[in-house]
């Protein structure tokens, strides 16, 4: 069927169906009910990308345990910005939810969070230094002042048996605990929102349409072709907005848009393997988010923790992830994405970027390689006594590394979640990974300014931002008093620990 023989005019096109389009979408219809979306997913089913529980490398990132988040400076300094910049998004973000939970849009809070503590761990000297300063440079901050530190051997074997149990006493041992900590299932949360944005008038969902191409038109209208994979039939939208969250598709879909603030984007696809525990005893004996440090040369998504889920209603014990190379974007991609994605303008950022990253370029290939006996040992850092015949490998889910043009006209890798949003405000797109999820209500609102700027700055739009977010336009950590006062309010509406 020609392309041409269907033609549709809306307001908003959100491409994929993961949480940042779910996001977005729901904030819209609040700020404006009588806003027409349509949304477009590759697959059949919301959040089977990178929002899906088993395709997380992590959930609920707040910054208390990812050690990846405060790097040691030179003079043996922490730096924490990137910490506290985490953390005052996850509290958005639990605000927002809770804003959801409130106005009946999720039913029920225990479907996608709940209280888990999330802990830092470290062996060796060098690195209690490290865990004791990051403790002390975090602590005097509100977001952190509920962070215990200790490197007493009962106190972390109560904290984590499973962690601590056949471990030498005398091995030089830390950690910090925050039972702040939570534990997101982001699909589900996902799924939750789409299904309450299908039922509101001028919201169209559409699964199994994988967009083709996009193009401005002279009237700064979008031109969308879109293709239904069941039936072969392609339609033209044409929409004044369109934001891409197609997880790893992002890169592709900024290639075609042909936007002047897209040149020189490239990125690095990183894939990973869990270790899933079978054993229903030992699951049961760890509650915790275990973190502790990154091998030489890994990416952030590549932190080994010993990780508490609840996953489709049960607990569930992962560890990992172990990361790997494939040249797929998406799980359910080509291994034509990378080398489709070359361009003129993006080759040697790319190249200049892998030049500068050759240990993770080994680190990835000795990940490829592991036996099975390796993967365990690394799980007896955390596990003394873990036998292989307990844990089976799960594939994990797709992240690309964004890839961008440094000051100097080279590449740079960069680990972190991005968003490249057009001059006119008309296009904007997702790219990375974590914290992404966790920090997408900040990463929507700022998006919102960006992009729907006169209306954002309405009274109107200002009053509903501040009911959906209350602490909107402040700033937690600068004021313990309303920190205290918003943790307790979304504590108590998503049923969690203060």
């Amino acid at each position: 069927m020609s392309e041409s023989t269907s033609t549709q005019s809306t307001e908003v096109v959100l491409i994929g169906a993961g949480i940042m389009s779910a996001t977005l979408g729901v904030m819209l219809k609040e700020l404006q009910p009588d806003l027409k979306i349509e949304i477009y997913e590759r697959l059949d089913v919301a959040a089977a990308e990178s929002s899906d529980a088993w395709n997380n490398a992590g959930t609920g990132h707040s910054a208390f345990c990812e050690l990846n988040y405060t790097p040691e400076r030179e003079n043996g300094d922490i730096d924490i910005t990137k910490a506290l910049k985490i953390a005052e998004s996850f509290e958005i973000s639990r605000q927002f939810w809770s804003y959801l939970v409130t106005s009946g849009m999720v039913k029920s809070p225990t479907e996608f969070i709940r209280s888990v503590p999330h802990i830092s761990f470290v062996w060796g000297e060098k690195n209690l230094i490290f865990l004791k300063n990051r403790y002390n440079a975090l602590v005097k901050h509100p977001l952190f002042a509920k962070m215990e530190f200790s490197t007493d051997f009962n106190q972390q074997k109560d904290w984590m048996p499973l962690v601590m149990e056949g471990r030498d006493e005398t091995t030089t041992t830390a950690a910090t605990r925050m039972q702040l900590g939570t534990d997101v299932n982001f699909g589900s949360l996902t799924r939750s929102m789409f299904g309450d944005l299908m039922k509101r008038d001028g919201v169209k969902m559409h699964f199994n349409h994988e967009v083709r191409r996009l193009k401005q038109k002279a009237d700064g209208r979008w031109q969308v072709v879109v293709k239904d994979l069941e039936t072969g039939e392609k339609r033209k939208i044409r929409t004044r907005f369109v934001f891409i969250g197609a997880g790893g598709g992002s890169l592709r879909l900024l290639e075609k848009a042909d936007i002047r603030e897209g040149d020189g984007y490239g990125g690095f696809p990183v894939s990973g393997q869990w270790l899933r525990c079978t054993n229903p005893d030992i699951i049961e004996k760890h509650e915790a988010k275990v973190y502790g440090t990154a091998s030489v040369g890994a990416p952030p998504m590549s932190v080994p923790h010993i990780d508490t889920r609840m996953i489709n209603g049960k607990k569930e014990l992962l560890f990992g992830p172990y990361a790997g190379f494939t040249t797929k974007f998406l799980k359910n991609g080509s291994y034509l994405d990378l080398p489709a994605s070359i361009q003129f303008n993006n080759i040697f950022p790319m190249l200049s970027a892998g030049f500068k990253n050759l240990p993770l370029t080994k680190y990835l290939i000795d990940q490829v390689r592991l036996s099975p006996e390796a993967r365990l040992d690394a799980l007896r850092e955390y596990m003394p006594e873990a036998e292989l015949k307990d844990w089976e490998l799960e594939v994990a889910g797709q992240r690309v590394q964004v890839i961008k043009k440094d000051k100097d006209g080279g590449g740079v890798l960069e680990f972190g979640t991005e968003v490249v949003t057009k001059e006119d405000g008309t296009l904007a797109v997702l790219l990375g990974a974590s914290p992404g999820a966790s920090t997408s209500a900040s990463i929507m609102i700022d998006l919102i300014k960006k992009c729907f700027k006169s209306q954002a700055e309405t009274p109107e739009w200002q009053a509903k931002l501040k009911e959906m977010i209350p602490s909107y336009g402040q700033k937690l950590n600068d004021d313990a008093a309303l920190l205290e006062q918003i943790r307790t309010y979304t504590s108590e509406t998503l049923k969690l620990v203060n």
